[in-house]
């Protein structure tokens, strides 16, 4: 009979395979019966869990009586089911198994401590006592209820606007000149900003720690959880700083010069320092150099030893150390930036800074093969004692192309650099090349960032560009996960303005997608192979549909590892999902993902704690209120809960 009631709950592997005969008993290795022909096991106490760990099924963490009680027939009608999340899996899958409880034990032992009632029908519901003694509890931050961390403009925003307000694309600001002090840092995270990028190829490495140490420190002190990226600068060939001018404009007609020579002294007018030791040798005349993937464009006039001298043919403004490509016939020529090697000395200088940083995020430029992100993540793991690091690829080479879904797979996530992939592609594959890495970061349950001049014009003048506008629309529509900014946050006259640009836009089409059904039309292939795996997603899968069915206010996932949270974000369902995790690192982490609000809140051993106290705290709060619809979704016991508050 047991048995039977498991099989038919949805969400959930049958365990049938694993009866006796009779039905009567459930079977596993080197486990015991939850019920038997003749009697019952009982449950004097709330707490009921089963945690995982070991084959078949774990141990129960409660106190159970070991004793059994003669069947009655006439108590049939004093017992009630209560679900029970049992190990069933090799691993971490986990079914359900139902115990029957006497009704008059349950009222003395459930009810007694004044905190977890039961309601006529069953279901479990917190007493008025219990909001108010766990919500004072935590907002007084006592040891054993602690409080909620969750980000401050989040919190004011769904306490003005409600679930369905918040914005699912997430925004990373790269941190420059313009942006880089305290104050400046505070009101982009006002602003939005989920991740603030520093980038290798600008400052040196105290300019960025004291960016890094502010960013930790605005979250410490204002509550927010940006996260950190660092963006390492690469190997490919590149100008230098501009002996120290942040940057230089290249009008129509001028005559530059670009060597490879080292100056001792003040630069020369109009002359541009290039790293790569053989640019003289195999540049030729009437080859077309082109700046920053198309900002400015120079023909090749001469050539005079280590100098090889320019035309400038399209005008623009040129940035330190940016990155230079030349075109022969038509075709990028790209063999010596083929031998350079993906991570430059500089670069393992930078990484080995970043991880005794403890930054979140670290994105590799010009990534050719898989073997290089392998690489980097094992020489990470080994300099990390606790914690862990999120290896992202720039995809901007036609070699990255070559090797797309190789690189994709073994990487943390992947970032769409428009502007050097444009350099090195016709500009009309740009977009299609676009959408195919959005969906299969997507597909491959990978998060995604879509880079470069998506708001350029916005250095200069304080409104974009119609196109621009639209540009940034079509990747909302591809539900990337994150947007960046590059140099309208790190050097633009208008930082603030371009963020909020972003943040309104991607409102915007969030909406329309909504109203779109839009999360009905993309299919996601299977990811897993293995059982625990396939489990995972088969459950966020299935909590997404409910979500989007039901009609839900949000999704809850409770999660110490951020998987799950990764699976249902994968699902883009329409309800805003709330991550909660134990682990500051991965609350930050979780800030990239698509549609996820992360809050840190400790964890208690029992789930069901867990989530009343949520509820409690978010009530205290302000955020959520009496009748709101959740989805409940747990990593430790792998269950789906539909809930209404309180």
């Amino acid at each position: 009979m047991m048995a039977q009631a498991v099989s038919r709950m949805p969400g959930f592997l049958s365990l049938c395979e694993h009866a006796d005969p009779s039905g009567s008993r459930i079977s596993t290795r080197g486990s015991f019966p939850l019920g038997s022909g003749d009697g019952r096991w009982s449950i004097p106490s709330q707490r009921l869990c089963i945690r995982p760990g070991g084959r078949g099924f774990a141990a129960i963490c409660a106190s159970v009586k070991n004793s059994r009680r003669k069947k009655d027939s006439s108590a049939s009608d004093d017992t009630q089911k209560l679900k029970v999340m049992a190990d069933y899996r090799e691993g971490n899958d986990a079914t359900a198994g139902v115990l029957e409880v006497p009704e008059a034990e349950k009222d003395a032992d459930l009810r007694s401590n004044g905190a977890v009632g039961f309601s006529s029908n069953g279901s479990s519901h917190l007493s008025e006592m219990a909001v108010e003694r766990i919500a004072q509890g935590s907002e007084k931050g006592s040891a054993a209820s602690p409080g909620i961390e969750v980000d401050s403009v989040t919190e004011a925003e769904l306490k003005e606007n409600g679930f369905r307000s918040t914005r699912r694309t997430k925004l990373v600001c790269t941190i420059g000149p313009a942006t880089c002090s305290f104050e400046q840092l505070e009101a982009l995270a006002i602003g939005g900003m989920n991740v603030a990028r520093i980038n290798m190829c600008h400052g040196t490495q105290a300019w960025h720690r004291d960016v890094i140490r502010k960013v930790r420190q605005l979250n410490e002190e204002k509550g927010y959880s940006v996260a950190l990226m660092m963006d390492t600068q690469g190997s490919e060939i590149h100008m230098g700083d501009l002996g120290g001018a942040s940057s230089v404009k290249a009008e129509d007609g001028e005559d530059w010069v670009f060597t490879v020579r080292k100056f001792d002294e003040e630069l020369p007018s109009h002359t541009i320092q290039v790293n790569y030791e053989g640019f003289s040798e195999d540049i030729k005349i009437g080859d077309e150099l082109v700046v920053d993937g198309g900002m400015v464009r120079f023909e090749v006039i001469d050539k005079i030893g280590p100098d090889v001298k320019c035309h400038c043919i399209d005008s623009g403004l040129l940035l330190p150390r940016a990155n230079l490509t030349f075109w022969r016939d038509g075709q990028v020529v790209r063999e010596k930036n083929a031998m350079l090697p993906t991570i430059s000395s500089k670069d393992w200088i930078d990484i080995d800074f970043g991880i005794s940083e403890g930054v979140d995020f670290i994105a590799i430029s010009f990534v050719k093969s898989p073997d290089v992100i392998k690489h980097l993540k094992s020489y990470i793991s080994s300099r990390l004692s606790t914690g862990t690091i999120g290896v992202f690829a720039k995809i901007e080479s036609c070699d990255s192309l070559k090797n797309l879904e190789e690189i994709i797979t073994v990487s943390d996530g992947a970032m769409v650099a428009r502007g050097d992939l444009g350099a090195q592609i016709p500009l009309e594959q740009v977009p299609s090349v676009q959408q195919e890495i959005v969906h299969l970061c997507r597909q491959l349950n990978k998060p995604v960032i879509v880079a470069s001049q998506l708001l350029e014009s916005m250095i200069e003048y304080p409104t974009p560009t119609r196109a621009e506008v639209a540009d940034v629309s079509e990747a909302i529509r591809q539900r990337a996960d994150a947007l960046m900014l590059s140099g309208e946050s790190a050097m633009g006259q208008y930082p603030e303005k371009a963020l909020s640009v972003l943040r309104t836009v991607s409102l915007r089409i969030e909406r329309l997608c909504r109203e779109e059904k839009q999360h009905e039309s993309m299919q996601l292939a299977e990811l897993s192979t293995s059982l625990p795996d396939r489990i995972s997603e088969q459950l966020c899968n299935s909590a997404a549909q409910m979500a989007n069915k039901l009609g839900v206010d949000a999704i809850f996932i409770y999660t110490r590892d951020g998987h799950l949270a990764s699976l249902l974000s994968r699902c883009r369902p329409d309800c805003p999902i709330f991550a909660f995790t134990d682990s500051k690192g991965l609350r930050q982490r979780l800030n990239l993902l698509w549609g996820l609000i992360p809050f840190r809140l400790d964890f208690s051993d029992d789930m069901e704690c867990n989530i009343l106290r949520t509820f409690a705290l978010l009530k205290a709060r302000g955020m959520m209120k009496s009748g709101d619809l959740v989805v409940a979704v747990s990593d430790m016991l792998q269950s789906i809960q539909i809930r209404k508050i309180p």
